[in-house]
């Protein structure tokens, strides 16, 4: 369902097709993917124009992405070459930006937490862009193993062109936690695809943050080695005039007995302020006893803004514990602002409070303090740019 700034509308309970990434692995050769025009499927939402050569080719790496880690002691962070073995083990590209991001790093870093350990403290890992001008691809792995359990940060900051595939693979048992952080400047471009792998009875949440860049495309792929597998997926975007933040999700229900959330809100301001967000979840034939929903919800703060969403849900099996998908987009609320002023609320002060409700629930799910409050301060900042 595509819905813009000046309509609130529930999505049906339906079932719809939909592409599964999954079908249209074709390894990581850039040229086995056809350049998309801007027609496609999945990549109809996007400024082609203003992905500065990435999608074509065209974009050559003439600078490198930072990457500075502040680990657990018990976490293990190693800069490692192409030729490692453990690189591309929790997926494959899926389109022609992601292969060319997996074929053009030079070196990768990989973090570990090892069998039967668990974290005393979050690691951070700082990702700074190349640079205004500059162009950089780069490649992260994430590796929780056998009962393992910890919590990742990613923070992505800074200037510049950068394009990256992030793999997380997640062992027997292992539980992680893992929040990816876009906090780019504004004439940042970011396209990143994530690839979440869990084994028998893991626990993964993925949180993704998106808050500056002028072209923001993260697109998570979660998928299950075995039973018993849990992830949530959670997410917090907050666009401003001018830039595109977009969000492809796919969850890939292939084996029994597994569960999967996902629940993203966004809030949009100013004039050309455009959030996307594609949730698809593809139930298989084998996949017996699966139990998943998705939801997104989108505020409209000012006009000018335009926020599309798409859930789809495909269900090859009735054997399933339940299924089902939501998604809402609405201007903001003039009758909860009325309700808070006319008990002596001034209307700056309401403004926020109807804001921090509807991020509540996401922020609470964030079990890193220090993320947390971080996230909250930006909210409020971003209040401020509109004197809200």
């Amino acid at each position: 369902m595509t819905v813009a700034s000046d309509n609130i509308s529930e999505a049906a309970e339906v079932t719809v097709p939909a592409t599964s990434r999954a079908e249209r692995f074709t390894g990581y050769d850039v040229e086995a993917f056809e350049v998309p025009g801007g027609r496609e499927e999945n990549w109809r939402f996007t400024p082609m124009k203003r992905l500065r050569g990435l999608h074509d080719g065209s974009a050559v790496a003439d600078g490198e992405i930072k990457v500075d880690a502040d680990a657990a002691p018990e976490v293990r962070v190693e800069t490692v070459g192409r030729e490692d073995e453990r690189l591309g083990k929790a997926g494959e590209p899926s389109d022609r930006i992601a292969a060319q991001a997996y074929s053009s790093f030079t070196s990768a870093t990989v973090v570990t937490v090892p069998k039967e350990t668990k974290a005393s403290k979050p690691t951070l890992l700082r990702l700074t862009g190349p640079g205004e001008g500059l162009t950089a691809y780069g490649h992260v792995q994430v590796r929780a193993e056998a009962y393992a359990e910890a919590a990742i940060v990613l923070d992505h900051a800074g200037s510049g062109t950068y394009a990256d595939n992030v793999e997380f693979v997640i062992g027997e048992g292992a539980k992680l936690t893992v929040v990816s952080v876009q906090d780019w400047a504004d004439d940042a471009v970011h396209v990143s695809e994530q690839h979440l792998k869990l084994g028998k009875d893991a626990t993964l949440k993925h949180i993704v943050v998106t808050l500056g860049g002028d072209l923001v495309r993260v697109s998570p792929t979660a998928t299950f080695a075995d039973k018993g597998g849990d992830v949530e997926m959670l997410g917090l975007y907050f666009a401003d005039a001018g830039q595109h933040q977009e969000h492809r999700l796919f969850v890939d229900h292939a084996v029994p007995n597994c569960k999967s959330n996902v629940m993203y809100k966004g809030a949009l301001q100013g004039d050309g302020a455009h959030s996307v967000w594609i949730g698809d979840v593809l139930i298989r034939a084998a996949a017996e006893g699966t139990d998943t929903y998705e939801l997104n919800r989108n505020l409209v703060l000012t006009e000018g803004a335009r926020a599309d969403s798409v859930p789809n849900l495909e269900i090859e099996t009735g054997e399933i514990l339940g299924a089902g998908h939501a998604s809402a987009t609405g201007r903001f609320d003039d009758e909860q602002l009325f309700y808070l002023q006319s008990r002596g609320i001034e209307e700056e002060s309401a403004r926020r409070l109807v804001v921090r409700g509807f991020f509540h629930e996401i922020l609470m799910k964030i079990d890193i303090p220090e993320v947390r409050e971080r996230l909250q301060a930006a909210i409020e900042t971003e209040l401020e740019a509109v004197g809200a």
